[in-house]
């Protein structure tokens, strides 16, 4: 195969912390990536030079001041070299990864959560069965967040190309800029709630819960459908994020097969439900039948004099 390469996750104009995994994902595939940084100003480039990658070339231009589904993979597409292209498996990155193979016509691996030189293990059948993918020429992959070990960070030796000349696509205005709280599709600690939380008010709850643990605040489908206050970008679910955090609380969430499929494999879920047959409590470590008002004030206290 041809060079590897790593598309740089970008969150409010910095390096996210899942491109490091990327480099790891990208070494276990048995290369080392070339790091293309999208960017407004080329010095959070500064910030994507990791141990076992090579050259960095941060993609400057005024497209990447928000995201515009063909401006990104134009500009994109133009400076990445040919080989196995690497992003990470968020909402934007997965869409931009198949629009990119569709332009170089190569096959694309969405979701990937084990990787064993060429071969690429994804989840499918929302969750229930894993297949494994032989990729013997160049192919473009998503990985998902908190399943590779992050690459260490050291100085990076940045080029720039600069394409402002080359938008086929103008951006005429910015997109409404992402919440400062962490993603949840790279959080290792998530407090998600449901429409058992009565009104998309009382999820400051489980925000002041957020700000102790350092956490991101999550989102049912239902509760995303309910209320408009409640963003898509919040949702867990096969139709919002995929999450594979180490804690993840669940909250009035009675654990649709929906939800499940892009939270389960947690390494340790917590449940907070008042209803003792929820679904949820099937697959939660540890389950609390309560309801949020009980629960919540109690938690938030034992956790502050705990941190």
């Amino acid at each position: 195969m041809s060079e590897t390469i790593v598309i740089a996750e970008i969150n409010n104009g910095v390096v996210a912390d899942v491109t490091a995994e990327l480099v790891s994902a990208v070494i276990a595939f048995g290369g080392s990536p070339t790091i293309i940084v999208p960017c407004v100003n080329s010095s959070i480039a500064d910030g994507a030079g990791f141990t076992g990658a090579g050259r960095v070339i941060a993609c400057k231009g005024p497209m990447f001041a928000s995201y515009d589904a063909a401006g990104w993979a134009n500009a994109l597409d133009a400076v990445t070299p040919a080989g196995s292209i690497f992003v990470a498996a968020s909402p934007r990155s997965k869409d931009l990864a198949a629009r990119i193979a569709a332009r170089r016509n190569i096959p694309v691996v969405q979701d990937v959560v084990a990787i064993d030189g060429s071969n690429l293990t994804s989840p499918v059948y929302s969750g229930k069965a894993m297949q494994t993918v032989n990729a013997s020429a160049d192919v473009v992959v998503s990985v998902r967040a908190n399943i590779f070990a992050a690459a260490v960070s050291v100085p990076a030796d940045v080029s720039v190309i600069d394409q402002s000349g080359d938008v086929l696509t103008a951006v005429e205005e910015l997109l409404a800029r992402s919440s400062e709280r962490l993603d949840v599709a790279e959080a290792n600690i998530i407090i998600s709630g449901g429409r058992g939380m009565s009104s998309p008010e009382n999820f400051s709850h489980l925000e002041r819960i957020a700000d102790v643990l350092g956490a991101a605040v999550g989102a049912s489908r239902a509760a995303v459908d309910t209320w408009d206050d409640i963003p898509h970008g919040m949702q867990v679910g096969q139709t919002g994020k995929t999450v594979n955090p180490n804690l993840y609380i669940a909250v009035g969430i009675s654990g649709a097969i929906q939800h499940l499929a892009g939270m389960r494999s947690s390494k340790y879920i917590v449940a907070i439900n008042k209803d003792a047959d929820a679904p949820i409590f099937q697959y939660a470590d540890y389950g609390i039948v309560a309801t949020w008002e009980e629960t919540l004030p109690i938690l938030e206290k034992s956790l502050a004099a705990m941190m």
